[in-house]
């Protein structure tokens, strides 16, 4: 999409928003004001040196930030953003995992600063910063809460998430790091099912909390849900189809899957389990939409964005969707429930050419984690290259793990 006039394209989402105009407001402070928190998916400390974050956070209504390995490696091999620290960690001859975890959490530890007024004007609502636990861990749940306590230490800001993927053994991990008091971004989360499982542990969680005596007023949560990766797998299986009646399908059933998975999130707010944990300090675990960014061309490229416009709802953009977004998005002005009807309807078409969501779920977290892994073996490549380049003394490049 060519840039408007009043927007400069960039591809970290830090072109200049589009002007207010005919009374209408810019589509990310409508987007904002219909109750939905703007996520960054990405941070690096070139975004955070340069003064970029500050600006979205000032001009595009970001008010949260997720970590991405990949986008961390590129900025360590691009820049020397981080040469002193490399050269103090290559000095005391720390482990690649060490190296990884001071690198990663100074970066957070100075975004949840930057964000902590966000934090603080909101009662704690926005403002938050999460850090992906290793996704290599993700099948060991004892491992996995042993790093999320490490993680958590080692940022020590209120306003820290630490993701863990919903795996089987993940969802253990989750519980467990609520009942600890830790804040949780529940990742990787693909079918309705798994999105169910994922409540149930935070609420399971919250309630170890309470009894033992933990202020769980000062526990977060958000569950990720993975919304383009659906369509492009049921789009694949339809098309093999050959058959004109179910292509018309094609396109939809990300929507409706998310559409039906905030009709869960209120269906949990309104029980009785809820209320009980509301009524001593409970904060809801927010449904956050990721991985929006349209893999199909022939789609409209702010289309996850524009129908899943939900009150209480993240929406985490890389920086492409969030210029796209802030340049031409429109959001629509009638309730998210209004559509659940519909939802069920297409998903019942799916399912009925034969397409298995639960089983597509499955698959796509199986290989949404084999990316996060190779992002994570990517990341340590880079920072063992890294090290290499400021090697004062020979280095211990043994594993802390």
């Amino acid at each position: 999409m060519t840039a408007t006039p009043h927007d400069s394209a960039g591809s970290d989402g830090t072109a200049t928003p589009r002007t207010e105009s005919a009374g209408r407001p810019a589509p990310l402070t409508e987007l904002s004001a219909q109750g939905v928190s703007v996520w960054l998916d990405g941070l690096s400390r070139e975004l955070l040196a340069g003064g970029r974050l500050q600006a979205l956070i000032r001009d595009r209504r970001v008010v949260g930030v997720t970590t991405n390995p990949t986008i961390f490696a590129a900025a360590l091999a691009d820049g020397d953003w981080y040469g002193a620290e490399l050269q103090q960690l290559a000095a005391d001859r720390a482990g690649l995992d060490a190296a990884v975890l001071a690198l990663t959490a100074t970066d957070v530890r100075n975004a949840c600063d930057l964000l902590r007024e966000v934090y603080d004007s909101t009662d704690a609502l926005d403002g938050q910063v999460s850090i992906q636990a290793d996704p290599r861990l993700a099948g060991d749940s004892a491992a996995t809460l042993s790093q999320a306590r490490e993680l958590w230490a080692a940022v020590n800001r209120p306003n820290l998430l630490v993701t863990i993927a919903a795996t089987e053994q993940g969802l253990q991990a989750i519980t467990a790091a609520v009942a600890a008091g830790i804040s949780v971004n529940a990742s990787l989360i693909c079918s309705l099912q798994r999105y169910r499982d994922v409540q149930d542990a935070y609420l399971t969680g919250l309630e170890q909390a309470l009894t033992a005596g933990r202020d769980l007023d000062r526990i977060h949560a958000v569950a990720s849900l993975l919304i383009a990766h659906v369509d492009t797998e049921v789009d694949a299986q339809l098309t093999a189809l050959d058959n004109p009646g179910a292509l018309v399908l094609k396109g939809k059933a990300a929507i409706a899957n998310a559409q039906l998975a905030y009709e869960l999130h209120e269906q949990v707010i309104t029980s009785d389990r809820w209320q009980h944990l509301a009524a001593v300090g409970g904060r809801p675990q927010r449904p956050l939409w990721a991985a929006t960014d349209v893999q199909d061309p022939a789609y409209p490229d702010t289309m996850y964005v524009s129908r899943l416009v939900a009150t209480g709802s993240v929406h985490c953009m890389t920086g492409r969707t969030l210029q796209a977004f802030a340049d031409h998005g429109a959001v629509p002005h009638t309730p998210i429930r209004v559509s659940y009807d519909s939802a069920r309807a297409q998903l019942a078409g799916v399912a009925a050419a034969g397409i298995d969501l639960n089983h597509i779920g499955g698959l796509l977290q199986h290989q949404a984690l084999d990316h996060a892994q190779a992002s994570w073996h990517q990341l340590g490549a880079t920072v063992t290259r890294a090290l290499d380049t400021h090697p004062p003394h020979a280095r211990d490049t043994n594993r802390t793990r």
